[in-house]
């Protein structure tokens, strides 16, 4: 179970999916749920849903998120979206360095790390995501790929500038995949993870930041994640599209 100095989020990670009308529904569902849920709420939802979804949760203790951002704070990026306008258009947190955006788009280390800065100064909370391959982990590669991106990605910062940050563990090969790192594993990553931050800014600091699981999260498994010392939430894809996630936002430990 986490520490008390750590308040549990679980968060919703939409991904490239559904309508206007289908992520309203969805997004009043979750609302529905939050006043019960073991924890804080979150939802990452589409850049284009970003207003319509945030209209549901007014007045409501579920935070919208987005789930890239740019840099730059404005000028010629076609196609991308600053830190500043994801905040203007509703949003309170912002994913930074996802799996999938490093597998697919190419972001770096460095990109990662001028993301964070652009999300801080525009007063959102980053959700830092780290994780390894599955090429990487049979390679007995993992710790030293967690250690650079940590080291990279929160490069150049002092510990009170980093009080928002959250950081997410995704072990790529458990991301849509349906094979999920035993509670085991998940604890022992999480455990180096905090080392890590505690390496860089202090036992304090590392006591106090969130470190969330995400890889293939479900209803099933999401009681004995949430049961590790070092497991303070989880980030959720595939389950979040669906009424399971009122049962994770919901999870039990006995």
């Amino acid at each position: 179970m986490a520490s008390p100095l750590r308040r549990p989020l679980l968060a919703g990670n939409w991904k490239m999916n559904l309508t206007l009308a289908q992520s309203v529904e969805l997004a009043k569902l979750v609302a529905g749920g939050a006043n019960s849920a073991s924890g804080e709420v979150a939802v990452f939802v589409p850049a284009t849903a970003i207003t319509v979804v945030g209209e549901v949760l007014k007045g409501t203790p579920v935070r919208l998120g987005a789930q890239n951002g740019y840099f730059e704070a404005s000028g010629a990026y076609t196609g991308e979206i600053s830190m500043g306008q994801i905040k203007d258009a509703g949003c309170s947190m912002v994913l930074i360095g996802h799996s999938e955006r490093r597998k697919l788009f190419g972001d770096t280390d460095e990109w990662i790390n001028k993301k964070l800065g652009a999300a801080l100064k525009a007063g959102l909370t980053p959700v830092v995501c780290v994780g390894e391959t599955l090429e990487e982990r049979e390679s007995q590669k993992t710790w030293r790929v967690l250690e650079t991106q940590i080291a990279g990605g929160l490069k150049g910062f002092a510990p009170a500038d980093l009080s928002k940050v959250v950081i997410a563990y995704e072990p790529v090969w458990a991301i849509g995949t349906g094979k999920t790192a035993s509670p085991a594993q998940a604890q022992e990553a999480h455990l180096f993870i905090r080392a890590q931050l505690a390496k860089l800014h202090g036992d304090g600091f590392a006591a106090g930041t969130r470190i969330l699981y995400g890889g293939s999260v479900t209803a099933e498994n999401v009681d004995s994640l949430m049961a590790q010392a070092d497991v303070d939430g989880a980030l959720v894809g595939g389950a979040s599209l669906k009424k399971d996630f009122l049962r994770i936002m919901g999870y039990q430990i006995a």
